[in-house]
C-alpha cells in the first residue's frame, strides 16, 4: 500500500472508525495522521497501514494550519459520503 505524505485516508479500524485524517508522515509500517481537532498537526496519531483506507484526494501539508486542515477535511467527508450513497 502505497501511503504519501498529504493523502487524505480513511480510519477503517479503531474507536475512530470512519473518520478523514490526513497523512503527515509514513513510514514502513506505520502513518502518521491528523485530523486538525483531536489529532493535531504537532501531535499525529500513529496507525497501522491496515487500519486505514485510501482516497484519491491529496491535501497541500506545508504551511497548514489545524483551523484550516479541519475545514478541508470536514469539506472533503461530505464529498466522499456523498459519493459513496
Amino acid at each position: 500500500m502505497e501511503i504519501t505524505v498529504g493523502m487524505v485516508v480513511i480510519s477503517a479500524a479503531g474507536h475512530d472508525c470512519g473518520q478523514c485524517f490526513v497523512v503527515t508522515d509514513a513510514d514502513g509500517r506505520y502513518a502518521y495522521l491528523a485530523d486538525g481537532k483531536e489529532r493535531r498537526l504537532a501531535a499525529p496519531k500513529k496507525k497501522n497501514l491496515k487500519h486505514i483506507r485510501k482516497t484519491d484526494r491529496t491535501i497541500e501539508v506545508p504551511g497548514l494550519t489545524d483551523k484550516r486542515l479541519r475545514s478541508t477535511l470536514r469539506a472533503l467527508s461530505l464529498n466522499i459520503a456523498e459519493e459513496s450513497e
